[in-house]
């Protein structure tokens, strides 16, 4: 984990007891994640599937009737692609860092938001879905669309998972960027570990309404109020506006940022189970108009469970893939995990902001050899992994992106 220079507002007097309070509600057993350990030989343990339990990340898990994961996507956790230097899914997390230490800076000078980018993929059921308000019967739970440890453990569907704790922590600013693994069949833009992208803030009434005209008089909550199309039951109609402002403004900038200053940008309603309002960002590219992200203002329920009823806030997510596919031109989303060194050596810049462009070589071309063959199947040994039950704030891969999590989409949708 990457904690930012805003992580302590307050000095270092609260450094280290808010930093172990955090460490030991990150890990579904408590304590802090684990790194890969390196062999004997310099390569790394691998995890093992036993008959009767699996070492994954220096933890056993012990299996059960829900146990679906296989060896080949054991062995894609730890690589943390998002942090190896020059890699594109790296320069594209970096550029966005970048961006958002540069625009938000609080009143010392410090980054508003912290960076989280190192937290442990293994998380609980209740992390990954109840935490979020996901109902017990919503089909993005099914076992055949996620990595199931056992019935209590999986690998994350998405990084949203640690937002709960996050908040709890008491971080009202921060992002967040990890591997993700959803079932999926394995084709140019699908695989079934990718890496998601998101940010959360959160405001109090003096930061909402501080800059307003009559700004004393406005509140955030509003009693016997009701639940529409605009707001949540318990937010005032006046909070709800100032927030989603703020959020298409972060969010516009950023795109401009990645896109440069004559991106077009066009809103579109959607559900997320998480949010409320909720709204996809669309931006023309090359003529047609490409999903990139998924936001919304954050459900009241989850902010309560995390000690933070007294806020709003916004959430944002994206899938890291899907933008370095689209600014950097590659072809093909299994290309992130090619270790050879004509893909890798054109990411190799000395400035982050540096357009890539890549290219194959004519002569010993990198498509299609050295990738997995199209329509592989995730999980060989499950049988087929069919279309998935859930779109994902963050992306599933280049073909689908959205938010944070997983999408009831409407059967209509508008442009806003």
């Amino acid at each position: 984990m990457t904690l930012g220079p805003s992580f302590f507002p307050c000095g270092r007097l609260r450094t280290r007891p808010l930093l172990r309070r955090l460490l030991s509600e990150l890990r579904p057993g408590g304590g802090p994640a684990p790194c890969r350990r390196l062999g004997a030989e310099g390569g790394t343990l691998q995890p093992v599937i036993g008959q009767d339990s699996i070492e994954l990340l220096g933890h056993s898990y012990p299996r059960d009737d829900f146990t679906n994961i296989t060896p080949k996507i054991l062995a894609k956790v730890g690589f943390h692609l998002q942090n190896q230097p020059y890699h594109p899914l790296w320069l594209i997390k970096e550029r966005i860092k970048a961006h958002f230490y540069s625009s938000y800076v609080g009143r010392w000078g410090n980054p508003l938001f912290s960076v989280h980018d190192n937290l442990s993929p293994v998380v609980t059921v209740e992390q990954n879905f109840d935490s979020l308000l996901i109902p017990p019967d919503h089909p993005c739970r099914k076992r055949g669309d996620n990595y199931y440890l056992n019935r209590t453990t999986m690998l994350r569907a998405h990084t949203s998972a640690h937002q709960r704790e996050l908040v709890r922590s008491g971080l009202d600013a921060f992002l967040l960027a990890g591997d993700v693994y959803r079932r999926d069949e394995i084709n140019a833009s699908h695989y079934p570990v990718f890496h998601q992208m998101e940010g959360v803030r959160l405001f109090s009434d003096l930061q909402l309404f501080s800059r307003v005209r009559g700004g004393d008089e406005l509140s955030l909550f509003e009693r016997g109020g009701r639940r529409t199309g605009q707001k949540q039951e318990s937010h005032s109609l006046e909070a709800v506006k100032l927030v989603e402002f703020d959020l298409k403004a972060t969010l516009t900038r950023l795109v401009t940022h990645l896109f440069g200053p004559d991106v077009e940008v066009r809103w579109v309603d959607c559900c997320f189970p998480f949010t409320h309002p909720s709204f996809e960002m669309e931006v023309r590219f090359q003529g047609d108009w490409m999903e990139v992200l998924g936001c919304g203002v954050m459900e009241q329920e989850l902010l309560l469970s995390a000690g933070a009823g007294n806020k709003l806030g916004w959430a944002f997510g994206l899938g890291l893939e899907r933008l370095a596919m689209i600014l950097y031109s590659i072809p093909d989303i299994r290309l992130f995990w090619s270790r050879d060194e004509r893909f890798l050596k054109q990411f190799r810049v000395d400035d982050i902001q540096t357009p890539i462009c890549f290219q194959d070589g004519p002569a010993e071309p990198l498509l299609p050899h050295r990738l997995p063959p199209h329509g592989a199947n995730s999980d060989p040994a499950g049988g087929p992994a069919g279309p998935p039950a859930n779109r994902a704030i963050g992306g599933g891969g280049a073909g689908r992106s959205g938010p944070v999590l997983t999408e009831q989409r409407r059967s209509t949708r508008r442009a806003a």
